[in-house]
């Protein structure tokens, strides 16, 4: 992470905040403005009550997302299934011990940036934070994020989601009447980071994933209090174990969708000890921003890119944007029907996702809503091809009933039509630097 936002500032990559920010809503309300109008990350140098830096909106950029797993344009899904397949074949070279650093500072929860996001939050939190733990009985490592409510020095309270690998890990512990050690990372490498968003079968060492991408082991040091070994470079760690049979309350908090989840009885993380490296940014994570629906694109795209392209020809990429109930796929059209085959193809591959999904040609941009818009209303004929699928239920965490069904819409050019409907082009436009022509 360290050499990640050094190497961004030198790019001009980076919004830098020199006042003091109170971390209570100014913070966020600062990222929140910034990615309005840029999708530069915010350093904030000068956090009330820390010592600690505080950056967002590294992953806010599909742009810079796509670089680091050197993705060209229009094969993010492609590379992104080769390097997890790549990295989950190398599972025995994936980490090398390299020691406890010089620098590592040890200090208390009450240490480090207390940032309260939205008005109706019960309290600050943390929320780039990766849980790092292993299954009870093979050893296999696990990255998963998952919201933490700061309560004290000595106590967190964790929001498990029912699909996630580590819920599993927890609830087969607890099953035998013990607590699950994890480890949380707050600005792990960048390659963690992009591994804890692969959605991976259980069984898959997602660390082997992060040694994959960077072409060799990861430096791992040893935890001080709990048997695990953590990324050396991560900025900071929280050691820590979640109790077994022990809820309380935690919520109300702003989740992704843009709504409060409301108070409930969630899991309790015991902190047995806090660490950070010197010189240490804390990777503060706006739920629902830019930065938080890039790294849940990462997840559900490629879940259903490989669904599809297992059984249909000319898949090309796969996006879930603008938000992760939202997925566009983008196709070489090679037959008449071939939309509606995708279709109904990715509604299977996600039964709390894709509750609306889009299919356009190789011509279109699915990363720009206008350009996938456009093609709905140049491409689709809306009384024959649109499926609506009534009653299905959808989002797992669906209280007020408004995720039911599902919504297909076949934007790809009809094949009797396909020469009528080519777009226009102006012969050199991509190859163009306007810092060539204006003042």
């Amino acid at each position: 992470m360290r050499g990640y936002v050094e190497q961004l500032l030198a790019e001009n990559e980076i919004r830098v905040v020199s006042r003091e920010v109170d971390p209570q809503f100014e913070l966020a309300g600062v990222v929140k403005q910034s990615q309005r109008e840029s999708d530069a990350a915010v350093l904030f140098k000068n956090v009330k009550g820390t010592n600690i830096p505080v950056i967002s909106n590294v992953y806010g950029s599909h742009r810079r997302m796509c670089d680091l797993i050197g993705a060209e344009k229009g094969k993010f899904c492609q590379r992104w299934v080769e390097l997890i397949d790549a990295g989950a074949s190398n599972v025995k070279k994936y980490e090398v011990d390299v020691g406890t650093p010089d620098d590592l500072v040890h200090g208390k929860i009450k240490d480090l940036p207390h940032i309260r996001y939205f008005e109706r939050d019960c309290a600050p939190y943390i929320t780039a934070g990766i849980f790092l733990g292993k299954e009870p009985d093979t050893g296999v490592p696990n990255l998963s994020f998952c919201r933490t409510m700061m309560v004290s020095d000595d106590e967190l309270r964790v929001r498990l989601a029912p699909p996630h690998d580590l819920t599993k890990y927890q609830l087969k512990a607890e099953s035998r009447d013990e607590a699950l050690e994890v480890a949380i990372l707050l600005g792990p490498p960048p390659e963690v980071f992009l591994s804890a968003c692969a959605s991976v079968p259980y069984d898959t060492n997602e660390l082997a994933i992060a040694a994959g991408l960077t072409g060799g082991p990861i430096p791992m040091r040893p935890c001080k209090t709990i048997d695990l070994m953590v990324p050396a470079e991560t900025q900071v760690v929280i050691e820590g174990r979640i109790l077994p049979n022990v809820r309380k309350p935690e919520g109300p908090f702003g989740e992704f969708q843009g709504y409060y989840v409301e108070e409930g009885m969630n899991r309790v993380f015991e902190v047995t000890n806090v660490s950070w490296r010197g010189g240490a940014y804390f990777h503060s994570l706006v739920c629902g921003s830019p930065e938080d629906l890039r790294a849940l694109e990462f997840s559900f795209a490629i879940r259903t890119y490989r669904s599809l392209a297992s059984e249909l020809p000319g898949i090309l990429d796969v996006t879930c944007s603008p938000t992760p109930q939202h997925t566009v796929v983008q196709i070489d059209s090679q037959y008449d029907g071939h939309g509606q085959h995708v279709l109904l193809k990715a509604f299977g591959s996600s039964m709390n996702y894709n509750k609306i999904v889009i299919v356009v040609d190789d011509d279109v941009d699915i990363h720009d809503f206008d350009d996938v818009w456009w093609a709905v209303v140049t491409r689709c004929r809306v009384d024959k091809r649109i499926q609506i699928i009534a009653d299905v239920p959808g989002f797992f965490r669906d209280e007020a009933d408004v995720h039911s069904g599902r919504l297909g819409i076949d934007a790809t050019k009809p094949h009797a039509h396909r020469d009528f409907l080519t777009r226009k082009q102006i012969p050199g436009v991509e190859a163009l630097n306007l810092k060539d022509y204006f003042d």
